[in-house]
């Protein structure tokens, strides 16, 4: 609490006198005190129904209530087998936090999700920094209590719940996809179940999930991380883009789980803005936002198509350059007017001699024409007798 809360303190004072007063308002309890003399504190059932009184209107969700149950014959605690968990899980927020990537109210822990069998897969935490780059990050913590295929089945699950619809889905899409499952993959993400929950990633895919490793062994953590990234590959592995254009190596991440991976370790010695998550698929260690982002993914995939159709105007320009006709009189390419002139359904009525020009035709039109205009002009009359004078009529007189 007291590094989430005051990350720039050194020393928990502060904390832990409000964690007192809160105590003697029975809001919150004391469940247990780690070996290192950490103390793992909860709401009481009081206080998690203020939490949400205070919280819920906005739009914060309250993570289950972790009743005490005690012992019925010595009276102990019951119910604290996951506190070392739960310690790891509050220092991941707190690194987080430090590493000023999402506010305190922005952490979420134990938010279930669930699936269409009824089984809810919980979040261990629940991150939103959108002012990070990081609008919403699921996490789950890991202390190797679990076996590499089970973190497989956590993974699997969260793919099948970012494919679900909401109940008041439109009918036809619902109909469709339960007739054909992979049918969801053409409804948009704004259409589905996880949009009424979380806001948008601002990247291609499903919610992210982040798998933090703690208090184990860098060998443990690869072994791990290698079956997760084999098993696993369906659910958080991009597709080949459904193209016959050459040259796009850009990859389709729309139905993928992002997944990355880090050590509570490294968050711990290098903060978690620093270089140390893992893309699943990937190579090396980076920012958390740069191994989220996608360069290989829509963006590229845009870009490579738009230059391919720039290259296919290319080749049908070349191509229907080539099939331009020549005017067999000057030897000159016809126009694009001439040519759907001489092409186009019915020209040819109009279009003279389809072999040539539309220059030679526009000389033809003109001698045409001049010719016209030739003939129409009256001709002078032609009788060459002498006009009749005095004394010479037709009938002269005789002497």
């Amino acid at each position: 609490m007291w590094k989430l809360t005051r990350p720039g303190n050194k020393h928990d004072k502060l904390t832990r006198d409000n964690l007192l007063d809160l105590e003697d308002h029975h809001l919150v309890r004391i469940e247990s005190v780690q070996e290192d003399q950490r103390q793992v504190w909860v709401l009481t059932k009081r206080g998690h129904s203020e939490a949400k009184r205070l919280l819920e209107p906005k739009g914060i969700r309250v993570s289950v209530l972790r009743e005490a149950k005690y012992d019925p014959d010595t009276g102990e605690l019951l119910g604290t087998g996951y506190d070392d968990h739960a310690a790891a899980v509050t220092s991941t927020a707190a690194e987080l936090h430090r590493a000023g990537i999402g506010h305190r109210l922005g952490f979420q822990t134990e938010i279930g999700h669930r699936l269409g069998n009824s089984f809810v897969q919980r979040a261990d935490l629940m991150v939103r920094a959108p002012m990070s780059g990081v609008p919403v990050l699921l996490v789950e913590v890991d202390r190797r209590t679990e076996d590499a295929h089970e973190l497989v089945q956590k993974l699997c699950r969260y793919w099948e719940w970012g494919r679900l619809l909401p109940s008041g889905a439109d009918k036809r899409t619902v109909d469709l996809v339960r007739s054909r499952p992979d049918a969801i993959e053409t409804v948009d993400h704004e259409r589905r179940l996880w949009r009424r929950f979380y806001p948008p990633t601002g990247r291609e895919g499903l919610p992210p999930v982040a798998f933090v490793f703690a208090d184990t062994t860098e060998a443990k953590v690869a072994n791990t991380v290698a079956v997760l990234e084999e098993a696993g590959r369906r659910y958080w592995a991009p597709r080949r883009y459904d193209t016959f254009e050459r040259g796009i190596t850009a990859l389709d991440y729309g139905q993928a789980v992002p997944v990355v991976v880090t050590t509570l370790k490294q968050l711990h010695e290098h903060g978690a803005d620093g270089a140390v998550w893992r893309r699943l698929g990937r190579k090396g260690e980076q920012t958390l936002t740069a191994a989220l982002n996608n360069p290989d993914g829509d963006a590229l995939y845009r870009h490579q198509m738009a230059r391919a159709d720039e290259r296919a105007a290319q080749r049908q320009a070349a191509e229907r350059e080539a099939q331009r006709p020549v005017c067999k009189r000057c030897g000159r390419r016809f126009t694009d007017d001439r040519w759907e002139e001489t092409t186009a359904r019915g020209g040819a009525w109009t279009a003279g001699d389809l072999s040539v020009c539309g220059t030679c035709h526009a000389d033809d039109v003109a001698r045409e024409q001049a010719a016209r205009l030739q003939a129409a002009v009256p001709r002078p009359l032609e009788d060459d007798r002498e006009p009749a004078g005095p004394g010479r009529g037709l009938f002269r007189r005789r002497g």
